[in-house]
Protein backbone atom coordinates (compact mmCIF):
# COMPACT_ATOMS: atom_id res chain seq x y z
CA UNK A 1 0.00 0.00 0.00
CA UNK A 2 1.93 3.44 -1.03
CA UNK A 3 1.63 6.45 0.86
CA UNK A 4 0.55 9.26 -0.95
CA UNK A 5 1.09 12.08 1.58
CA UNK A 6 3.62 11.96 4.85
CA UNK A 7 0.61 11.51 7.31
CA UNK A 8 -1.05 9.13 5.62
CA UNK A 9 -1.69 6.17 7.81
CA UNK A 10 -4.03 4.10 5.68
CA UNK A 11 -4.70 3.75 1.78
CA UNK A 12 -8.34 2.23 1.35
CA UNK A 13 -8.55 -0.13 -1.43
CA UNK A 14 -11.33 0.66 -3.70
CA UNK A 15 -10.77 -1.89 -6.72
CA UNK A 16 -8.95 -4.15 -8.23
CA UNK A 17 -8.58 -3.64 -11.54
CA UNK A 18 -6.97 -7.02 -12.70
CA UNK A 19 -7.94 -10.17 -10.65
CA UNK A 20 -5.83 -12.96 -9.02
CA UNK A 21 -3.34 -14.85 -11.62
CA UNK A 22 -4.02 -12.23 -14.66
CA UNK A 23 -0.99 -11.55 -16.56
CA UNK A 24 -0.43 -7.95 -16.01
CA UNK A 25 2.32 -5.66 -17.72
CA UNK A 26 4.56 -2.56 -15.95
CA UNK A 27 2.93 0.41 -15.69
CA UNK A 28 -0.05 -1.14 -16.55
CA UNK A 29 -3.10 -0.11 -13.39
CA UNK A 30 -3.93 -3.01 -11.22
CA UNK A 31 -5.62 -1.77 -7.84
CA UNK A 32 -7.16 1.48 -7.01
CA UNK A 33 -7.16 3.03 -3.73
CA UNK A 34 -8.17 5.86 -1.89
CA UNK A 35 -6.06 8.25 0.21
CA UNK A 36 -7.08 11.39 2.19
CA UNK A 37 -5.80 13.21 -0.72
CA UNK A 38 -7.29 11.31 -4.02
CA UNK A 39 -8.74 8.36 -5.48
CA UNK A 40 -6.02 6.80 -7.98
CA UNK A 41 -4.60 4.30 -9.66
CA UNK A 42 -1.55 1.73 -8.83
CA UNK A 43 0.11 0.92 -11.78
CA UNK A 44 2.20 -2.45 -11.61
CA UNK A 45 5.68 -1.97 -10.83
CA UNK A 46 6.88 -5.05 -12.90
CA UNK A 47 6.02 -7.86 -16.22
CA UNK A 48 4.71 -10.69 -14.52
CA UNK A 49 1.32 -12.71 -12.96
CA UNK A 50 -0.49 -11.22 -10.35
CA UNK A 51 -0.70 -13.42 -7.30
CA UNK A 52 -0.96 -13.21 -3.16
CA UNK A 53 -4.06 -11.13 -2.79
CA UNK A 54 -4.11 -10.69 0.19
CA UNK A 55 -7.18 -7.44 0.55
CA UNK A 56 -10.32 -7.42 -0.30
CA UNK A 57 -11.93 -4.15 -1.80
CA UNK A 58 -13.46 -1.82 0.42
CA UNK A 59 -10.08 -2.77 2.91
CA UNK A 60 -8.23 0.06 5.15
CA UNK A 61 -4.72 -1.23 4.69
CA UNK A 62 -1.36 0.12 6.52
CA UNK A 63 0.97 2.02 4.17
CA UNK A 64 3.29 -0.72 3.45
CA UNK A 65 1.75 -3.79 3.82
CA UNK A 66 1.86 -6.04 1.08
CA UNK A 67 -1.77 -6.30 -0.84
CA UNK A 68 -0.24 -8.55 -3.30
CA UNK A 69 3.33 -10.12 -5.38
CA UNK A 70 4.08 -9.76 -8.77
CA UNK A 71 5.69 -12.74 -10.23
CA UNK A 72 7.58 -13.66 -12.78
CA UNK A 73 6.45 -16.39 -15.34
CA UNK A 74 7.45 -19.43 -13.85
CA UNK A 75 7.71 -18.22 -10.62
CA UNK A 76 6.38 -19.53 -7.35
CA UNK A 77 5.79 -17.57 -3.88
CA UNK A 78 8.47 -17.84 -1.49
CA UNK A 79 7.93 -19.92 1.37
CA UNK A 80 6.39 -18.32 4.27
CA UNK A 81 5.69 -14.93 2.31
CA UNK A 82 1.83 -14.66 2.41
CA UNK A 83 1.40 -12.55 5.28
CA UNK A 84 -2.88 -13.91 5.57
CA UNK A 85 -4.92 -16.20 3.96
CA UNK A 86 -5.40 -14.89 0.00
CA UNK A 87 -8.42 -12.70 -0.91
CA UNK A 88 -10.21 -15.07 -3.38
CA UNK A 89 -12.05 -12.07 -5.23
CA UNK A 90 -15.01 -13.16 -7.56
CA UNK A 91 -14.36 -13.33 -11.26
CA UNK A 92 -15.37 -10.31 -12.72
CA UNK A 93 -14.11 -7.99 -15.57
CA UNK A 94 -12.72 -4.43 -14.96
CA UNK A 95 -15.46 -2.86 -16.09
CA UNK A 96 -18.10 -5.03 -14.16
CA UNK A 97 -15.94 -3.93 -11.43
CA UNK A 98 -16.09 0.03 -11.58
CA UNK A 99 -19.72 -0.21 -12.59
CA UNK A 100 -20.55 -2.03 -9.36
CA UNK A 101 -18.73 0.31 -7.05
CA UNK A 102 -19.98 3.43 -9.02
CA UNK A 103 -23.78 1.27 -8.62
CA UNK A 104 -22.67 0.57 -4.67
CA UNK A 105 -23.28 -3.39 -5.75
CA UNK A 106 -21.14 -6.00 -3.87
CA UNK A 107 -19.33 -7.79 -6.89
CA UNK A 108 -19.52 -11.07 -5.16
CA UNK A 109 -23.47 -10.99 -4.78
CA UNK A 110 -23.86 -11.01 -8.26
CA UNK A 111 -24.63 -14.01 -10.74
CA UNK A 112 -22.35 -13.50 -13.40
CA UNK A 113 -23.36 -14.77 -17.07
CA UNK A 114 -19.68 -15.12 -18.10
CA UNK A 115 -17.32 -18.30 -18.24
CA UNK A 116 -17.15 -20.31 -15.02
CA UNK A 117 -19.65 -17.94 -14.07
CA UNK A 118 -17.73 -14.40 -14.34
CA UNK A 119 -19.26 -11.18 -13.70
CA UNK A 120 -19.66 -9.59 -16.82
CA UNK A 121 -20.82 -5.67 -17.30
CA UNK A 122 -24.41 -6.56 -18.42
CA UNK A 123 -24.58 -8.31 -15.21
CA UNK A 124 -24.55 -5.68 -13.40
CA UNK A 125 -28.08 -3.43 -12.41
CA UNK A 126 -27.82 -0.09 -13.29
CA UNK A 127 -29.48 1.25 -9.94
CA UNK A 128 -28.91 4.43 -9.03
CA UNK A 129 -25.56 4.77 -7.02
CA UNK A 130 -26.25 5.65 -3.34
CA UNK A 131 -24.86 9.03 -1.82
CA UNK A 132 -21.09 9.00 -1.92
CA UNK A 133 -19.26 8.48 1.29
CA UNK A 134 -17.03 11.75 0.27
CA UNK A 135 -14.15 10.42 2.09
CA UNK A 136 -11.94 13.10 0.34
CA UNK A 137 -14.06 15.69 1.43
CA UNK A 138 -14.22 14.59 5.01
CA UNK A 139 -10.40 14.29 5.17
CA UNK A 140 -9.94 17.69 3.09
CA UNK A 141 -11.97 19.28 6.15
CA UNK A 142 -10.01 17.24 8.55
CA UNK A 143 -6.67 18.76 6.93
CA UNK A 144 -7.67 22.38 6.52
CA UNK A 145 -9.22 22.12 10.14
CA UNK A 146 -5.42 21.12 11.45
CA UNK A 147 -4.02 23.37 9.36
CA UNK A 148 -5.91 26.36 10.53
CA UNK A 149 -5.46 25.39 14.25
CA UNK A 150 -1.75 24.41 13.87
CA UNK A 151 0.01 26.85 11.55
CA UNK A 152 0.66 30.43 12.34
CA UNK A 153 -1.04 32.17 9.29
CA UNK A 154 -0.32 35.27 8.10
CA UNK A 155 -1.09 36.40 4.98
CA UNK A 156 0.19 39.60 2.72
CA UNK A 157 -1.47 40.83 -0.39
CA UNK A 158 -0.37 42.81 -3.23
CA UNK A 159 -2.72 44.82 -6.56
CA UNK A 160 -0.54 44.24 -9.79
CA UNK A 161 -0.74 45.10 -13.56
CA UNK A 162 -1.83 42.14 -15.38
CA UNK A 163 -1.94 43.62 -19.20
CA UNK A 164 1.20 41.77 -20.02
CA UNK A 165 0.28 38.82 -18.74
CA UNK A 166 -3.07 39.22 -20.70
CA UNK A 167 -1.26 39.45 -23.40
CA UNK A 168 1.72 37.12 -22.98
CA UNK A 169 -1.58 34.60 -23.08
CA UNK A 170 -3.12 35.71 -26.12
CA UNK A 171 0.23 35.29 -27.72
CA UNK A 172 0.51 31.79 -26.75
CA UNK A 173 -2.80 31.15 -27.43
CA UNK A 174 -1.74 31.23 -31.33
CA UNK A 175 1.25 28.58 -30.91
CA UNK A 176 -0.53 26.77 -27.68
CA UNK A 177 -4.30 26.07 -27.78
CA UNK A 178 -5.83 25.82 -24.47
CA UNK A 179 -2.83 28.07 -22.12
CA UNK A 180 -4.36 29.63 -19.06
CA UNK A 181 -3.62 32.61 -16.83
CA UNK A 182 -2.65 29.53 -14.28
CA UNK A 183 -0.37 28.25 -16.54
CA UNK A 184 1.47 31.34 -16.66
CA UNK A 185 1.53 32.14 -12.93
CA UNK A 186 2.78 28.28 -12.35
CA UNK A 187 5.64 29.32 -14.48
CA UNK A 188 6.58 32.54 -13.85
CA UNK A 189 5.80 31.60 -9.42
CA UNK A 190 8.55 28.55 -10.19
CA UNK A 191 10.87 30.70 -11.42
CA UNK A 192 10.93 32.57 -8.84
CA UNK A 193 10.92 30.42 -6.13
CA UNK A 194 14.85 29.15 -6.30
CA UNK A 195 15.41 32.39 -5.38
CA UNK A 196 13.04 32.05 -2.11
CA UNK A 197 14.24 28.82 -0.67
CA UNK A 198 12.04 29.55 2.94
CA UNK A 199 9.18 30.28 0.41
CA UNK A 200 9.59 27.32 -1.33
CA UNK A 201 10.71 24.61 1.41
CA UNK A 202 8.42 23.09 4.37
CA UNK A 203 8.37 22.96 7.99
CA UNK A 204 9.44 19.82 9.36
CA UNK A 205 8.45 20.42 13.20
CA UNK A 206 11.66 22.21 14.07
CA UNK A 207 13.47 23.88 11.06
CA UNK A 208 12.42 24.96 7.25
CA UNK A 209 14.03 22.43 5.00
CA UNK A 210 14.19 24.54 1.49
CA UNK A 211 13.13 22.31 -1.67
CA UNK A 212 15.62 21.16 -3.26
CA UNK A 213 13.38 21.22 -6.53
CA UNK A 214 10.50 23.07 -7.78
CA UNK A 215 7.29 21.50 -7.16
CA UNK A 216 4.32 23.38 -7.84
CA UNK A 217 0.72 22.43 -6.60
CA UNK A 218 -2.98 23.45 -8.56
CA UNK A 219 -6.02 23.25 -6.44
CA UNK A 220 -8.60 21.50 -8.61
CA UNK A 221 -12.37 21.26 -7.40
CA UNK A 222 -13.44 18.01 -7.66
CA UNK A 223 -16.93 16.56 -7.07
CA UNK A 224 -15.81 14.99 -4.06
CA UNK A 225 -13.69 17.82 -2.72
CA UNK A 226 -10.30 19.27 -3.33
CA UNK A 227 -7.15 17.69 -4.96
CA UNK A 228 -3.69 19.39 -5.31
CA UNK A 229 -2.20 17.35 -8.24
CA UNK A 230 1.78 18.61 -8.83
CA UNK A 231 3.60 20.18 -11.64
CA UNK A 232 7.16 18.73 -10.94
CA UNK A 233 10.12 20.39 -11.86
CA UNK A 234 7.90 23.36 -13.37
CA UNK A 235 10.92 25.72 -13.19
CA UNK A 236 12.58 23.77 -15.90
CA UNK A 237 8.95 23.54 -18.57
CA UNK A 238 8.29 25.69 -20.96
CA UNK A 239 4.84 27.45 -20.58
CA UNK A 240 3.53 25.04 -23.27
CA UNK A 241 4.86 21.92 -21.05
CA UNK A 242 2.96 23.84 -18.36
CA UNK A 243 -0.22 23.71 -20.13
CA UNK A 244 -0.18 19.94 -21.19
CA UNK A 245 1.02 18.97 -17.60
CA UNK A 246 -1.87 20.79 -15.89
CA UNK A 247 -4.53 19.76 -18.61
CA UNK A 248 -3.42 16.14 -18.01
CA UNK A 249 -3.66 16.23 -14.17
CA UNK A 250 -7.04 18.02 -14.22
CA UNK A 251 -8.34 15.44 -16.61
CA UNK A 252 -7.12 13.17 -14.37
CA UNK A 253 -8.22 14.34 -11.48
CA UNK A 254 -11.73 14.22 -12.70
CA UNK A 255 -11.89 10.84 -13.94
CA UNK A 256 -10.19 9.77 -10.34
CA UNK A 257 -7.48 8.84 -12.38
CA UNK A 258 -4.33 10.37 -10.51
CA UNK A 259 -1.35 8.41 -9.56
CA UNK A 260 0.42 8.67 -5.95
CA UNK A 261 3.53 10.77 -7.79
CA UNK A 262 0.80 13.64 -9.03
CA UNK A 263 0.33 13.89 -5.53
CA UNK A 264 3.58 14.09 -4.30
CA UNK A 265 6.41 16.84 -4.13
CA UNK A 266 4.84 19.87 -4.05
CA UNK A 267 6.61 22.43 -2.34
CA UNK A 268 4.07 25.72 -3.35
CA UNK A 269 0.74 25.53 -4.03
CA UNK A 270 -1.43 28.18 -6.62
CA UNK A 271 -5.25 28.52 -5.91
CA UNK A 272 -6.87 30.54 -8.77
CA UNK A 273 -10.55 31.33 -8.89
CA UNK A 274 -10.30 34.15 -11.45
CA UNK A 275 -12.84 31.97 -13.21
CA UNK A 276 -15.41 32.97 -10.74
CA UNK A 277 -16.94 36.66 -9.76
CA UNK A 278 -13.99 36.70 -6.85
CA UNK A 279 -11.81 39.77 -6.25
CA UNK A 280 -9.96 38.31 -3.71
CA UNK A 281 -9.64 35.31 -0.76
CA UNK A 282 -7.20 34.23 1.54
CA UNK A 283 -5.80 30.37 1.26
CA UNK A 284 -5.01 28.13 4.27
CA UNK A 285 -1.35 26.75 3.81
CA UNK A 286 -1.13 22.94 2.71
CA UNK A 287 1.09 21.29 5.66
CA UNK A 288 4.34 21.24 5.19
CA UNK A 289 4.39 23.58 2.71
CA UNK A 290 5.34 27.05 3.99
CA UNK A 291 3.19 29.16 1.61
CA UNK A 292 0.49 28.98 -0.81
CA UNK A 293 -0.88 32.18 -3.15
CA UNK A 294 -4.12 32.81 -3.93
CA UNK A 295 -5.46 34.64 -7.15
CA UNK A 296 -8.30 36.56 -7.76
CA UNK A 297 -9.94 37.30 -11.06
CA UNK A 298 -8.68 39.93 -13.69
CA UNK A 299 -10.61 43.23 -14.12
CA UNK A 300 -10.85 47.05 -14.71
CA UNK A 301 -9.59 49.07 -11.80
CA UNK A 302 -8.84 52.81 -11.69
CA UNK A 303 -5.31 53.26 -11.17
CA UNK A 304 -3.60 56.63 -10.14
CA UNK A 305 -1.19 57.54 -12.41
CA UNK A 306 0.90 61.16 -12.31
CA UNK A 307 -2.36 62.70 -10.37
CA UNK A 308 -4.69 61.50 -13.33
CA UNK A 309 -7.02 58.65 -13.25
CA UNK A 310 -6.48 55.34 -15.81
CA UNK A 311 -8.38 52.40 -15.97
CA UNK A 312 -6.12 49.44 -15.96
CA UNK A 313 -6.21 45.40 -15.94
CA UNK A 314 -5.59 44.16 -11.96
CA UNK A 315 -5.30 41.30 -10.34
CA UNK A 316 -5.14 40.55 -6.51
CA UNK A 317 -2.47 38.43 -5.11
CA UNK A 318 -3.15 36.96 -1.35
CA UNK A 319 0.30 34.83 -0.21
CA UNK A 320 -0.55 33.16 3.01
CA UNK A 321 2.34 31.48 4.56
CA UNK A 322 3.24 29.53 7.86
CA UNK A 323 5.67 32.18 10.18
CA UNK A 324 6.79 29.03 11.64
CA UNK A 325 8.79 28.40 8.16
CA UNK A 326 9.19 31.67 6.61
CA UNK A 327 8.88 35.27 8.12
CA UNK A 328 6.89 38.37 6.60
CA UNK A 329 10.62 40.45 5.15
CA UNK A 330 10.89 37.15 3.30
CA UNK A 331 7.84 36.55 2.09
CA UNK A 332 7.07 39.87 1.29
CA UNK A 333 10.41 39.87 -1.14
CA UNK A 334 9.31 36.67 -2.63
CA UNK A 335 5.67 38.69 -3.20
CA UNK A 336 7.53 42.06 -4.64
CA UNK A 337 9.97 39.53 -6.93
CA UNK A 338 6.44 37.29 -8.10
CA UNK A 339 4.62 40.61 -8.58
CA UNK A 340 7.21 42.32 -10.80
CA UNK A 341 7.12 39.57 -13.09
CA UNK A 342 3.79 39.47 -13.75
CA UNK A 343 4.11 43.28 -14.90
CA UNK A 344 6.73 42.12 -17.10
CA UNK A 345 6.71 38.69 -17.82
CA UNK A 346 9.29 39.64 -20.82
CA UNK A 347 12.09 39.40 -18.34
CA UNK A 348 11.60 35.87 -17.81
CA UNK A 349 11.39 35.51 -21.62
Amino acid sequence: MPALGMNQDTGRLVAWLRAEGDVVARGEPIMEIETDKATVEVEAPADGVLSGITAREGDDVPVGRRVAVILAPGERPAAGAAAAEPARLPAASPLARRLAREAGVDVAALRGSGPGGAVKAADVPRAAPPPPERRIWTAMARRTAESWAAVPHFSLEREVDAGRLESWRAGALRTTPGVTITDLLVRLAAACLPRHPLVNGRWDGSRTVPGDEVGVGIAVAVEDGLLVPVVHGADRLSVAQVAERRRDLVERAHGSRLRPEDLQGATFTISNLGMYAVDAFTAIVDQPQAAILAVGRIQDRPVPVSGAVRVGRRVRLTLSCDHRAVDGARAAAFLTDLGDLIEEPATLL
